[in-house]
């Protein structure tokens, strides 16, 4: 992987103002009652009642940035845009740290600083002077400049942390020249690095006693305020005490408050505030009140927490290897909102799961087909919907390509009861829209489990999708948690001291210690009482591979068996190319054994890239939808052969698992290895393991394979070719080595109207039918929102009734899912979890510039392969609307037999057995059109 040059700690800043320091007078006051773990004083329970931020005192003067950055406890840096290595430093310019316990310092240019309780003389350091290797690493990024010290014991530094703070830059005289606020993470990393280690926080009851435990290291005062229930005032506040080495409030009360609710008053220094007081939720809760207004507490272990039946019920047996899963993508809403088979109170709740429903069929079809797993969208405690009153819009009976149906959608979005939940507000508590009463704390934890319960009784492992690279809110926000108990320290800072937001939100730092261990316990807290079995995390790449091994470490020792995680790997914002730490990106994670989703087959096998809108929609075709072969209106007439296997290249890469090192005969005839094939300025092949790569062509971003495809191919393109396009890419998907990812409602030819991003386009667009009747093409326009630029296309497709399919091409394509999970179930030859063995078995004999790129051939060699069900196995995928016929010399002779998924009466697809031909004498395979068949050697 690439790396960012490392510029700023090899800098050398001459120390040549120490002697200044020692000419002048510094005035230093550092109040004892802020050094002090001292309880807070008594004051009116009515407090706890109040709003969710009481301000104490203005600080409306301090730097609107904060460019001063803390590398650890006794060192500063100033970046500085004019620094350049060997720059000297004036000796009439002195560097001064200023403090104000409630705030209130002002530094008006060429004027004194005024408004501070005292101030601190800092020294200045060569910038290469001697630091732990960790500083240097995780401070890589801050540019050159200045670099300070400062003489305070950690006694006085944990005061300092508590007070306004701000950094000036003086002339002898006193005069301000400028002046910088500060950001703190690297200070309290290190002051506080017992905390990693220390008891967890959150809420503990037992039998006697309740405990209750908050990180807070530059709160001034914290107390728990206790509710009855998520409804009544407070009946009791009382203060917690702090450990000055971990920086942890704790508390332990008499008797056990279980079913109690709770949230803390923390009273704390935020920068442009001032001081606050603010009565904020537990950032460990582990469950909560309606709208998480209120914490909930809970003893998880606790028998009344249990569904029954949940201690008897095992787990599915654990996976042979991480390439054995096969993965159902789905949201807890879409499964059941719309399922009249379900009760009506349990309709887009966790309950839906548990009963004998139309959408639970499906579900047993595809477990018993073979799916290891159904992955959730975030089921987590999220911010985005209202979990009481949420509204159901009106949706009118409108035209096909009409705007109102989106228009009625969009009127409500902010209060509807719809968003795929990419939006956490809390970490480790289920989300309280999917539970029956969302006011009752119990119900959420109890649902949830016999959601899973219900599941692994099916033989299905479940997955969470979880958010941990962001959060729903920062700052002072009624809906930020983290920030407001210890601001400026969870989420990762620019140069100016402004959160991050390149993930779309407030990106969370979890390359500072206790967001680490956050997420780390979320993790666990996950598989330890709520038995998930695997984990999609979203932008994984924003997060340190370090981090990732250890929540893998963590997680895998809480379910005493391996959890898979797989993630999203991409390598953008602030993070790209390592500019921070070493990722868990595509290109970082060799050797992890943690998965990425690989973009290489997917963006082949579809066309254009998932930014593509207007004309390049449609005129961007990929190796599924016509690309030379098959040109739509639009298509570039200079396209040619060339691309054409240039783009099957790409689709062999997807499925040889993306491995870095398997060597592949490319179009031009030269043997390479995958990582040498160039795919957007990237190698093509990154993985060290087939583990390591998530093979797919739909999930919940961007449009459907099925409405992408009314994008790409042909509008002449027939309904039931369209489904036979569909169940290719299920195809290319099933049979590419890696782990095998489909979107819920692949299968049923799922659209959501030509939506490229229905994350809030509620259930209107979002919809599943489960009765296999409709695929809801063609219910109006998508939202303008991300869509609009691209209605003139999207509309005279959703108006021609020749592209919505029948009833016959639904259940066509469902079937043909579950004969494809048989067949890549039978046999781990479609599952090899070593990169050497997709070496040695997996061959592709139609490459080079002389193949039929319309066909792509795989041949597995099974050969002293224990349980490997097949001698050989040959698989054929012919995208092309015509049968093409394939010669393959090395296959002469030999007694291929169709596999026998294909033979069965109940097979999906009739062509293979009714028009696939095989002569053995010239070694020719005729393959019918736009048909995935198997061939193999027993």
């Amino acid at each position: 992987m690439r790396h960012r040059t490392r510029d700023g700690e090899g800098r050398r800043v001459p120390d040549r103002v120490g002697h200044i320091a020692r000419r002048w007078l510094v005035a230093l006051w550092l109040p004892a009652a802020a050094v002090a773990a001292n309880p807070i004083a008594a004051q009116p329970l009515g407090d706890c009642d109040a709003g969710y931020e009481t301000v104490l005192s203005t600080d409306s003067g301090a730097p609107a940035e904060a460019r001063g950055i803390w590398l650890d406890r006794r060192t500063l840096r100033w970046p500085d845009a004019d620094a350049s290595p060997g720059h000297t430093v004036d000796p009439s310019r002195r560097h001064v740290l200023y403090h104000a316990d409630g705030g209130g310092i002002r530094t008006a240019a060429d004027g004194k600083v005024e408004g501070a309780d005292g101030a601190i003389p800092l020294r200045i350091l060569a910038a290469d002077g001697p630091r732990p290797d960790a500083v240097r690493e995780r401070f890589a990024h801050v540019g050159p400049g200045t670099t300070l010290t400062l003489d305070v014991d950690d006694a006085g530094l944990r005061a300092l942390l508590r007070q306004s703070l701000v950094l000036v830059q003086e002339d002898r005289a006193g005069r301000v020249l400028r002046a910088t606020g500060l950001q703190l993470p690297g200070a309290l990393d290190d002051l506080y690095a017992a905390a990693v280690d220390a008891p967890a926080p959150g809420a503990h009851p037992s039998p006697s006693t309740t405990a209750f435990r908050l990180w807070a290291p530059t709160a001034r005062t914290v107390s728990v305020c206790l509710y009855a229930d998520d409804r009544q005032r407070a009946y009791k506040r009382e203060p917690l005490r702090l450990d000055p080495a971990t920086g942890l409030w704790s508390a332990t009360l008499p008797g056990d408050l279980r079913g109690r609710y709770y949230d803390y008053l923390v009273e704390v220094q935020v920068r442009g505030t001032g001081q606050v007081r603010n009565r904020v939720t537990d950032p460990y809760s582990v469950s909560l009140g309606s709208d998480s207004r209120r914490s909930f507490i809970a003893d998880l272990d606790d028998p009344a927490l249990k569904p029954a039946g949940w201690e008897a019920t095992p787990r599915p047996e654990p996976l042979r290897a991480q390439t054995d899963m096969s993965i159902y993508e789905l949201h807890v809403r879409d499964f059941s909102i719309s399922d009249t088979t379900v009760a009506p109170a349990h309709r887009g709740k966790y309950l839906a799961f548990t009963g004998d429903s139309a959408g639970m069929a499906h579900l047993r079809a595809l477990a018993q087909a073979g799916l290891t797993d159904l992955h959730l969208l975030p089921v987590y405690d999220f911010g985005s919907v209202p979990e009481t009153g949420c509204v159901i819009p009106k949706v009118p009976d409108a035209a096909a390509d009409s705007p109102r149906q989106q228009a009625a959608v969009m009127a409500h979005a902010a209060a509807d009861c719809f968003n795929w939940g990419y939006d956490p507000f809390h970490f480790n508590a289920p989300e309280g829209s999917y539970a029956t009463d969302p006011s009752d704390g119990g119900a959420r934890v109890r649902e949830f489990r016999a959601m899973v319960m219900a599941l692994h009784r099916l033989g299905l492992r479940v997955g969470m999708d979880v958010v941990y690279n962001h959060t729903f809110a920062a700052g002072q926000d009624q809906r930020s948690v983290l920030d407001r108990i210890v601001p400026g320290y969870y989420h990762r800072l620019d140069a100016a001291g402004r959160i991050e937001r390149s993930t779309c939100c407030e990106n969370t730092a979890t390359e500072h210690m206790m967001m680490a261990r956050l997420m780390i316990d979320s993790a666990e807290l996950w598989v330890r009482q709520y038995r998930i079995d695997s984990f999609r995390f979203d932008l994984m790449g924003h997060q340190p591979r370090a981090a990732m091994e250890a929540l893998q470490r963590r997680v895998d020792a809480a379910a005493g068996r391996h959890v898979q995680l797989i993630g999203e790997g991409w390598n953008f914002g602030e993070v790209a190319d390592g500019a921070r730490f070493v990722q868990a990106s595509q290109l970082s994670l060799g050797g992890s054994g943690i998965g990425t989703f690989s973009d290489r087959g997917r963006d082949a096998l579809r066309g254009g890239s998932p930014g593509d809108s207007g004309a390049d929609k449609v005129a961007r075709q990929g190796y599924l939808n016509g690309l030379v072969y098959a040109p739509n209106e639009l298509a570039d007439p200079a396209l040619g052969r060339t691309d054409l296997l240039r783009s099957a290249d790409l689709v062999r890469v997807g499925l040889a698992g993306t491995l870095r090192d398997y060597v592949l005969t490319t179009a031009d005839g030269s043997a390479r290895a995958l990582r040498d094939i160039d795919y957007n300025g990237q190698p093509a092949g990154y993985a060290s393991a087939p583990g390591e790569v998530v093979n797919y062509v739909e999930n919940h971003d961007n449009e459907t394979l099925f409405d992408l495809n009314a994008f790409r191919l042909p509008r002449g393109t027939s309904a039931h070719d369209r489904a036979r396009v569909q169940v290719l890419g299920m195809a290319f998907t099933a049979l590419s080595q890696g782990v095998a990812y489909f979107h819920a409602g692949i299968d049923t030819l799922r659209s959501k109207s030509m939506d490229r991003n229905s994350f809030d386009s509620g259930d209107w667009f979002n919809r599943l039918d489960w009765t296999y009747g409709d695929n809801h093409f063609g219910t109006g326009l998508p939202p303008a929102s991300g869509n609009e630029a691209s209605w003139p296309w999207i509309a005279p497709r959703l108006a021609d009734a020749s592209i919505r399919p029948a009833p016959a091409d639904i259940a066509f394509a469902r079937d043909a899912l579950r004969d494809l999970l048989r067949i890549r179930a039978s046999s781990p030859l479609f599952r090899l979890d070593e990169a050497a063995e997709v070496s040695r078995r997996l061959s592709f004999p139609n490459t080079g510039p002389a193949q039929n790129a319309l066909v792509i051939a795989g041949h597995l060699d099974g050969q002293g392969l224990a349980d490997g069900g097949f001698g050989e196995i040959l698989y054929l995928l012919n995208v092309s609307p015509q049968a093409q016929v394939l010669d393959l010399p090395a296959e002469r002779g030999k007694r291929y037999v169709l596999h026998p998924v294909h033979l069965a009466a109940d097979a999906a697809d009739t062509r293979p057995r009714e028009q696939a031909r095989f002569d053995p004498a010239r070694g020719r395979f005729t393959v019918p059109p736009r048909t995935a068949l198997v061939y193999v050697l027993e």
